[in-house]
């Protein structure tokens, strides 16, 4: 769809009109515009920051606080979705999500609280391995909670660090670069640590490639999938990290701070003899124990044999009510079908920016994700090289569009395929010409 010449309004609204997901998009709150004098529905795109709210959390969340009022304790075992087990049906969706099985998933904690609870039990380091590999540029969030686990196991960042960048002049990574550094420095790196789908240039790494090296090499494989669960399709149990964590308030639509879920390959969790499996070091909490004795009181640890021995605490269930309720939606329209809707409004939206700087050669502006489809998500990033980039920005946000930026000059968009339209992605072609002009 890339390049195509049609870039009239009738097109777009045509391209809506034989969009099977159409109605998808009514299972959702649109947030209106943030121009007070406009009534409309803003133009939203920043499912890559935080998704809409599914229309079926309002009813679930109240039920669970009339519960809560009508039943006190008893509601862990009496509520109309006892909270005791209500962690225990994330298993089946989350793992159809991520390509995973039901024992390797967890949902749990929040995505950095999970990244160093994994890193606790697979950042091993030694003298001569102890390095870790992560990508340039690297959330923050992600950078800290490396340099912290570094300097706990009593090595220095600067030198135990080491980044998977850009060639000069380019602005995303090229495999074949990654795996130079795996087949050079392998040896002395303990872990593999990258991003599956970069949160400000939106390229999707070549995950089984990077991994199977990484394996090749005695590395330890983890994946931070904050920006591709519910984006892109993954095959984590084929695949075969070691283990990966993601949020849930992106692209799995379940509100700021949600909770956030978690994978432990199966070799880890069911492979392993039970002595050795016992010994992993680990971080431990209740909810992590054998659910057959953790009422038992012991005071010895008897790990579960899935991804749940990771857990360490009850769940927090106004916080887990709005991931069932997006779970849910994924479940039932399939990631393949998102998948293929999100080929098309992407390619689209590319289209459209396209038209907009060819039209204004000296706008200042260009796109940096990837342009083969299998490289991205959904997310398009705008590098715009020109004097107060954020004005560009103020200046979308005054036309109708919510999105957003990364400093110093990137400007994201997402066409979400749950509920974004065709219609959406013209619009914002519209206000961007005018605020390029």
């Amino acid at each position: 769809m890339g390049g195509m010449a049609d870039l009239s309004e009738s097109y777009a609204l045509n391209l809506d009109a034989s969009d099977p997901l159409r109605e998808l998009r009514q299972d959702f709150f649109i947030p209106p515009s943030p121009s007070h004098q406009d009534q409309r529905e803003s133009v939203y795109l920043c499912g890559n920051s935080l998704g809409c709210m599914p229309k079926g959390v309002d009813r679930a969340m109240r039920e669970q606080l009339e519960d809560w009022a009508n039943l006190g304790v008893e509601g862990h075992f009496s509520a109309r979705d006892p909270w005791y087990p209500y962690h225990e049906q994330f298993r089946g969706p989350m793992a159809r999500l991520v390509g995973a099985r039901e024992h390797e998933v967890v949902a749990m904690n929040s995505l950095s609280v999970n990244l160093h609870l994994l890193m606790a039990s697979f950042y091993d380091p030694t003298r001569d391995r102890r390095k870790i590999l992560v990508d340039w540029p690297c959330f923050p969030s992600d950078v800290y909670a490396v340099k912290s686990q570094i300097r706990m196991r009593g090595h220095d960042p600067e030198e135990a660090l080491i980044w998977a960048k850009p060639r000069p002049g380019e602005q995303t990574i090229r495999t074949e670069d990654v795996l130079d550094i795996l087949r050079r420095d392998g040896t002395s790196i303990a872990l593999v640590l990258l991003a599956g789908v970069n949160f400000v240039t939106g390229q999707f790494h070549d995950i089984p490639a990077i991994t199977e090296m990484g394996h090749r090499q005695g590395c330890i494989v983890g994946w931070d999938l904050a920006h591709a669960a519910g984006n892109v399709p993954l095959k984590l149990h084929e695949w075969g990290p070691d283990f990966a964590a993601w949020c849930s308030y992106k692209y799995l639509n379940s509100g700021p701070g949600a909770v956030a879920g978690a994978f432990v390959h199966e070799r880890w969790v069911k492979e392993l003899d039970l002595d050795r499996y016992t010994a992993m070091p680990r971080f431990e909490g209740w909810w992590g124990n054998d659910p057959d004795t953790r009422f038992v009181m012991s005071p010895e640890f008897v790990p579960n044999r899935t991804a749940d021995a990771w857990a360490l605490s009850n769940p927090p269930i106004f916080s887990m009510v709005p991931v069932k309720i997006s779970l849910a939606i994924f479940d039932r329209v399939g990631m393949d079908a998102l998948r293929g809707k999100s080929l098309k409004l992407t390619a689209y939206l590319e289209s459209v920016i396209d038209a907009v700087i060819a039209d204004r050669p000296d706008c200042g502006m260009s796109l940096i994700t990837p342009r083969q489809p299998e490289r991205r998500g959904c997310q398009l990033s705008i590098l715009v090289e020109r004097p107060h980039p954020r004005s560009i920005m103020d200046r979308l946000h005054a036309g109708g569009v919510l999105c957003d930026f990364r400093e110093p000059n990137v400007v994201r968009v997402a066409p979400t395929p749950s509920y974004n339209s065709f219609h959406d992605c013209w619009k914002f072609a519209q206000v961007l010409r005018g605020a390029v002009g």
